[in-house]
């Protein structure tokens, strides 16, 4: 099985189960961004965690192997090539649609406004090495009818 089958199936499980990325990364031990990140093929998940995600959704063994496969991360778009910047849009692209499947869950259809935002970057001391935190503060606009 493919990673875009793969997502496909966790997606349709999800919808048809009623489940929000929370309660699927409670019913298989990891974190909602990560387990988000992985069922939308671009992390690997670790066996354990793979095989109590299938069973929560109801998916086959196929599902959990391809979990497991390791993601082959590519970018369509002119990557920047200075370190700092690179690694942004290395988030972006990793964790990107993961964001807005969140996002979308917690608010609706929208977007985080670049707009009306703010944003903090930290340093956090750690003993291994310190520890850069940003945070990212935009309000929530809905996409509107008419």
């Amino acid at each position: 099985m493919k990673k875009t089958e793969m997502t496909e199936a966790i997606l349709k499980a999800k919808a048809e189960k009623k489940m929000g990325w929370e309660q699927i990364a409670e019913k298989c031990g990891l974190a909602p961004v990560f387990t988000t990140s992985a069922c939308l093929g671009m992390n690997s998940m670790p066996k354990d965690n793979a095989d109590k995600l299938c069973a929560a959704l109801g998916l086959p063994a196929e599902v959990s192997a391809a979990l497991q496969e390791f993601p082959h991360k590519s970018f369509d778009k002119l990557v920047p090539t200075d370190p700092v910047i690179y690694r942004l849009y290395e988030i972006v692209g990793v964790y990107g649609e993961t964001i807005k499947q969140i996002i979308n869950e917690k608010f609706g259809d929208g977007i985080m406004s670049a707009i009306d935002f703010s944003m903090h970057i930290e340093k956090v001391p750690d003993p291994k090495g310190d520890r850069v935190k940003v945070t990212m503060n935009g309000k929530f606009l809905p996409y509107k009818t008419w």
